[in-house]
């Protein structure tokens, strides 16, 4: 064989070398950690991780196969979520979901580096969890359930559901909601004050005390209820809408379930819609984009159900046109 066969041989071969040896190796797995701040026996919370493996599934990550999911449940405990934080973070995964406030605040607690997505944080920047909603410049983005307004919101349909209260009473947990006073409290009570009505925040730790503000707002004339959405309140969610019934005062929820399950009226972003649009981010961090140039992002879907059986129990006439912009009547 002639120098120059010889060389160019030795070349082609040395060319494929690489390509054969890339062919060889085994498809690397990414791994993926979810904490979820509610229950798995909840069926509207098995709904929303749905949401999010059907997005993943739609960028071409399926379980099992080029990527594998590590789920937690905690129901709302929050020791568990401290728990299963450091577990997952144990776990070393590419990305972790978190689910709510104290969730994200866990996983913050246990990690710097790895990414995480938020999934329904009421006020990420005042949380601490990034430096700004454009740039949240370290390891976590994600998106957030709400805009400060949303509160004035609130009140403006029960204006038109439940119309000349004189009194509004604004429920939360400020343990599970930390954020309420400074994100949404300054929104309803100025909202309060155009409407020239009383705005009381009730702060609330064990049923004992919902009973109580519950049973305080309907001692004012034309009182209604806002039931500030966390764990706490979900977890308690049933309770809640006993004692608005049992002492017949109007109150507004966000969670769609709360209206489905007897409550007046709910109004708030679609929890569907944000656990589905939490996978592009995920994906988009698995693919190499890093968590401190993603801008967090805000609700774009919002969902009102109104329970008429409800209306007509505490005595209320639902306008027409509220009827009509309703995703959700329930009658």
């Amino acid at each position: 064989m002639r120098r120059r066969e010889f060389i160019t041989l030795l070349g082609s071969a040395a060319a494929s070398w690489p390509l054969k040896a890339r062919a060889q190796e085994p498809r690397r797995i990414r791994r993926i950690g979810v904490l979820m701040a509610l229950s798995e026996a909840d069926r509207g919370a098995k709904a929303l991780l749905y949401e999010f493996e059907r997005g993943l599934a739609e960028s071409g990550w399926t379980d099992g196969s080029n990527m594998l999911m590590d789920v937690r449940w905690t129901g709302g405990d929050v020791d568990l979520m401290r728990k299963f934080a450091k577990e997952l973070v144990t776990l070393n995964p590419d990305v972790i979901l978190a689910n709510s406030t104290p969730v994200t605040l866990a996983l913050q607690r246990e990690t710097q580096t790895i990414p995480i997505v938020f999934a329904i944080v009421g006020d990420p920047l005042g949380s601490g969890f990034v430096a700004s909603l454009a740039h949240p410049g370290r390891n976590i983005t994600g998106l957030g359930v709400f805009e400060a307004s949303i509160a004035s919101k609130w009140l403006d349909l029960l204006s038109q559901i439940a119309p000349g209260f004189s009194r509004a009473t604004f429920m939360f947990n400020p343990d599970t909601a930390p954020y309420i006073p400074s994100f949404l409290l300054p929104s309803f009570e100025g909202s309060a004050k155009s409407l020239k009505i009383m705005g009381t925040a009730v702060p609330v730790r064990a049923e004992a005390e919902i009973e109580a503000a519950i049973a305080s707002a309907a001692r004012e004339p034309k009182g209604v209820l806002i039931v500030r959405p966390d764990n706490f309140m979900d977890k308690h969610r049933r309770f809640i809408i006993s004692q608005t019934a049992k002492y017949a005062v109007p109150a507004i929820y966000h969670l769609p379930d709360s209206a489905r399950d007897g409550g007046l009226i709910s109004y708030g972003s679609d929890f569907g819609d944000i656990f589905h649009r939490a996978a592009r981010y995920a994906d988009r961090i698995l693919r190499g984009d890093k968590a401190s140039e993603l801008p967090v992002q805000l609700p774009v879907k919002y969902l009102m159900i109104i329970n008429l059986q409800t209306a007509k129990a505490l005595g209320l006439s639902v306008p027409p046109a509220l009827l009509v912009t309703a995703d959700e009547v329930i009658e």
